[in-house]
């Protein structure tokens, strides 16, 4: 499975760190395709970021695990490593670091073994605990989402930040960039899509015993966004019957929703009592589930959601009809302008068509013009002081593409505090270019609010 290779005589042991069945999928096909060097060991540590660790379960216990376990020479828990910590909160003080690292050597029997990362998410623990442990390591980041054609959420540390050697990601947006770790300089590097859909056809296998409906109806992606306060529970649950709605009046009969595992149960009784006002056949998933294994299984005529990644997934790498609902009021909702689902929605408000708009669905074509100038300008918006090369790109957009459209992927009140186009009348245009000028308008501003006070 691995060669054995040393550096300066000794081991190379690669630790891949995963959270998700999705990410171990997208580690498994990296690995296929020889995106990583050979190692004298490849080790899979897992995590389990839920809430309540305790009564979530494992990854290394879900379907479909098996399949993929044979790329790893073994199997490690962080939950179980740092114990009683929880991982989405726990990271080393800096004085107990060397600790750390003898600690995790001795117990994962690494000796004094060369390590390589790999992880996701790293601008939060706990991928970015594990990388603050093992100092030395160099570092691949891999991104199965839209979040990696966003700006990095965080300021990194340059001590984690010029570890990062490669950023490994889906080609979910075809000639897309992504924006993320660029001020590290990392490149991005593509997995190929068809090792990575290989890989998920293995996946299907597992669920050999999942009763799924004939045809090719309907799929409807539930996301649980109320439990990240981008809407409340009332609001997501009509967000799913318009999903529903929406379906119905562009003449399909059968409908299939697959809820978010963590989504409450009442959420699917709600949209199966209006299906029945309503006539439709509802289908509604109790078991957890990948939706690639649904696209594979089903061949849905329509894949609906808000702005699932798994729209995109459909789309870029199953050739699936897709559609979308409910953007315009999250870039409306989101806050602060910096939350890192922005660029999420924007592509997909952006490149998705709006299920309302039958013809757009059916030609599968949404119009958006320079839509790398738009994810640059957004992503300057959020994180400025991370991407200020990203300036001349923003100004550019912004005077060139903003109108009453693109307006929804911006906020007066931001485009001003940066100083961009749209924050003023063009006839005062100058003033973002003059650093004195700023300045005594925000002083002015501060005095006005004073005053008013």
């Amino acid at each position: 499975m691995t060669s054995h290779t040393s550096t300066g005589g000794r081991r190379t042991t690669q630790i891949f760190f995963a959270s998700t069945l999705y990410g171990t999928a997208t580690l498994a096909a990296a690995l296929d395709a020889d995106c990583f060097p050979a190692a004298s060991r490849r080790l899979l540590l897992i995590s389990n970021n839920a809430a309540n660790p305790e009564t979530a379960p494992s990854l290394d216990t879900m379907p479909g695990f098996e399949q993929l376990r044979g790329r790893f020479d073994g199997v490690l828990s962080w939950n179980e490593a740092i114990s009683p910590f929880h991982p989405g909160g726990w990271s080393p003080r800096g004085d107990d670091i060397p600790l750390w690292e003898r600690y995790l050597r001795m117990l994962w029997d690494l000796g004094d073994d060369d390590i390589q990362l790999a992880v996701e998410s790293i601008q939060v623990n706990p991928a970015l605990a594990l990388t603050q442990v093992f100092t030395g390591a160099p570092v691949d980041v891999y991104a199965d989402g839209l979040m990696s054609y966003g700006p990095t959420r965080n300021k990194l540390d340059p001590l984690v930040g010029t570890r990062i050697d490669r950023l490994l990601h889906l080609d979910l947006v075809p000639g897309l960039k992504p924006l993320l770790l660029t001020e590290f300089g990392v490149e991005p590097e593509i997995v190929p899509t068809d090792t990575f859909t290989k890989v998920l056809g293995e996946l299907d296998d597992s669920q050999g015993d999942l009763e799924l409906p004939s045809g090719q109806p309907a799929l409807l992606l539930g996301q649980y966004l109320s439990a990240l306060d981008i809407l409340t529970a009332e609001e997501e649950e009509r967000l799913h019957v318009r999903m529903l709605k929406g379906a119905l009046e562009l003449g399909h009969e059968h409908v299939v929703f697959k809820p978010h595992p963590s989504a409450p149960v009442r959420w699917s009784r709600h949209l199966e009592a209006e299906a029945e006002r309503l006539g439709a056949r509802l289908t509604v998933l109790d078991e957890p589930v990948l939706a690639e294994v649904l696209y594979q299984r089903l061949r849905p005529a329509l894949v609906v959601g808000c702005f699932s990644t798994a729209l995109l997934t459909a789309s870029a790498l199953y050739g699936l009809p897709v559609a979308r609902i409910g953007t315009e009021v999250l870039l409306e909702r989101l806050s602060p302008y910096q939350n890192s689902n922005r660029v999420p929605v924007t592509i997909v408000d952006a490149t998705v068509p709006e299920l309302t708009d039958r013809a757009a669905v059916e030609a599968q074509h949404q119009e958006t013009p320079d839509l790398e100038g738009l994810v640059k300008a957004v992503g300057f918006a959020m994180q400025p002081q991370i991407y200020p090369a990203l300036r001349p790109a923003a100004e550019s957009y912004l005077s060139d593409r903003l109108n009453a459209h693109t307006w929804r992927y911006f906020k007066r009140r931001r485009l001003t505090a940066l100083a961009l186009p749209g924050a003023v009348p063009s006839q005062l245009g100058f003033i973002p270019r003059n650093a004195t000028v700023r300045r005594v308008a925000r002083r002015a501003r501060v005095v006005k609010r004073a005053a008013l006070g």
